[in-house]
């Protein structure tokens, strides 16, 4: 099911994803859809991420609170934001750099629940007293 709209974007912007379309050989609708679910994507609620790690085994508890973003990824990651950091971020590198923090704030949030659980089943020690 979609949903229809109308929507009045600053010119800069429609160029930039006029830009990316063209690149991606993909076209404008396409592009700024992609980008909207993205930047919408939905994370884990909070509230219920807690109950989804209370309900895996302990193996599976541990072995998400070591979990880590693919080297790939992470390697990129780290190459967009030193250019975003320097200015030298290009247009079509922002959809990207904005893909992989998703992916990498989801992570982190996943690991800091499986590592509290782990903690209250007496798996690990905590960090901190």
């Amino acid at each position: 099911m979609s949903t229809t709209i109308n929507l009045k974007l600053p010119d800069e912007v429609y160029r930039r994803a006029d830009r990316l379309a063209h690149l991606a050989g993909r076209s404008i609708d396409d592009v700024l859809e992609t980008a909207i679910e993205l930047a919408l994507a939905p994370l884990t609620a909070p509230a219920d991420l807690p109950a989804v790690v209370e309900g895996l085994s302990n193996d599976q508890v541990l072995a998400l609170s070591e979990r880590r973003m693919n080297a790939t990824q992470d390697q990129r990651l780290s190459v967009l934001l030193a250019r975003q950091q320097s200015g030298a971020l290009a247009d079509d590198e922002r959809f990207e750099l904005t893909t992989l923090m998703q992916i990498y704030q989801e992570g982190w949030l996943r690991q800091a629940q499986a590592l509290r659980e782990s903690v209250r089943r007496g798996l690990q020690k905590p960090l901190a007293p």
